[in-house]
């Protein structure tokens, strides 16, 4: 989808979810005069906070930025749990109002009770969407689930037999997702002992200049092979070019469209990566996911483990005959209901599945894009442990 179309449907639902919002929160719950009037001032400055945390990150200070992604993208979290909470209270809605017209013997005493009804669904409302945003809250900031996954590759040597790949992907740093967590979480990296650490896209989501300190942790990663990095299309919403160079001064290389052959004794394996699936359209001059030329000319006895940021990339990988393919992109859908509807573009959205006899391995993600919370799919640190077939 692209950013685009991407906008236009985010503003169409959030303007869906204020008009909801508005009827069960303001106008159900109040009297013609100046509450209503402030109340729905405050909805809607909430909601263009939302738009403005976005749409600010490459342009204001991060002085600036970080109250306003606090505000904008925190309200954006406890709307999707408002809007479902007063849909699920809907029948009772109904239902209670029904009650109250067949008992009721006086407009007057009429409105009243409605009006206490609708005052009591509204506070039920944001004491369910209150508990599941501070939940939420805290998963995201809790330190990610290490997950070890032992996966089999037909043709691997005996010698590669135990060989750890430590993945993580959709570090989105940026003023909420800074230095601090991202030590934290290279120096988890380093404490499962990596034979290879592999970061399948979305790292950052700013500038250069502004996230120079907090991406420096990098640099402390240890792995006997190194780290490899594949971009995500987050990489083409900021300074593409000045990030690819940035990243091998940190000790990282970067895959585009490339394989290297990495070696134990006797036995070898192909690594490759290629570019995110949006970058042939994002407008940088060169990027596109080419497999065919990241493949090129191999040996088609080794294995391979191809590094791609979106799961759906799993076709053209089936198509050419990868052993593995590495992913991240989805979150792990982020927020329930979203795994569902992640599930409607992508082929998997979490965890390990099959694809012909290419093997897909999507991680839920070590951050969060948008609201800082997590509810059903905690971060995510994945070891991938490489078996004789």
């Amino acid at each position: 989808m692209s950013a685009p179309v991407f906008y236009v449907l985010l503003a169409a639902v959030q303007i869906g979810a204020l008009t909801l919002l508005w009827v069960r929160l303001v106008r159900d719950t109040t009297r013609p005069g100046w509450v209503r009037r402030a109340a729905t001032v405050v909805l809607v400055l909430l909601m263009a906070s939302s738009i403005a945390a976005d749409a600010g990150r490459q342009v204001l200070p991060r002085q600036v930025q970080q109250p306003l992604d606090l505000v904008g993208f925190g309200w954006l979290g406890a709307l999707v749990y408002l809007v479902l909470a007063l849909i699920v209270l809907e029948p009772v809605r109904w239902w209670l109002r029904r009650r109250m017209s067949m008992t009721a013997r006086a407009q007057e005493v009429d409105a009243s009770r409605r009006l206490f009804l609708s005052r009591s669904l509204a506070v039920t409302a944001g004491v369910v969407a209150a508990g599941t945003v501070g939940y939420g809250t805290w998963a995201a900031a809790a330190p990610p689930v290490v997950r070890r996954v032992r996966i089999t590759l037909p043709g691997l040597a005996p010698e590669l037999a135990g060989y750890r790949i430590t993945t993580f992907s959709d570090a989105h740093l940026s003023s909420l997702y800074g230095r601090d967590r991202f030590a934290r979480l290279v120096g988890m990296v380093n404490a499962t002992e990596p034979d290879l650490v592999a970061v399948v896209g979305d790292l950052v989501d700013g500038s250069v200049d502004d996230l120079r300190r907090d991406v420096a942790p990098l640099g402390d990663l240890a792995a006997r092979d190194g780290a490899f990095f594949v971009t995500g299309n987050h990489e083409y919403y900021v300074d593409t070019a000045p990030w690819m160079a940035h990243l091998p001064t940190l000790g990282v290389d970067v895959l585009r469209n490339e394989r290297v052959t990495l070696s134990r004794g006797g036995g070898s394996f192909d690594l490759a990566g290629i570019d995110d699936a949006t970058a042939g359209a994002s407008g940088v001059r060169g990027h596109g996911a080419d497999l065919t030329a990241a493949l090129a000319g191999r040996d088609t006895t080794t294995p391979v483990v191809l590094l791609a940021h979106q799961p759906v990339q799993v076709g053209q990988a089936r198509a050419a005959g990868v052993d593995l393919q590495l992913s991240g992109h989805t979150h792990g859908g982020q927020l329930w209901p979203f795994p569902y509807l992640v599930g409607l573009e992508q082929p998997a959205v979490q965890g390990l599945s099959r694809h012909g006899d290419t093997q897909l391995y999507v991680t839920a993600g070590v951050g969060y894009w948008g609201p800082p919370m997590r509810v059903g799919a905690r971060p995510e640190l994945t070891v991938i442990e490489l078996a004789q077939g």
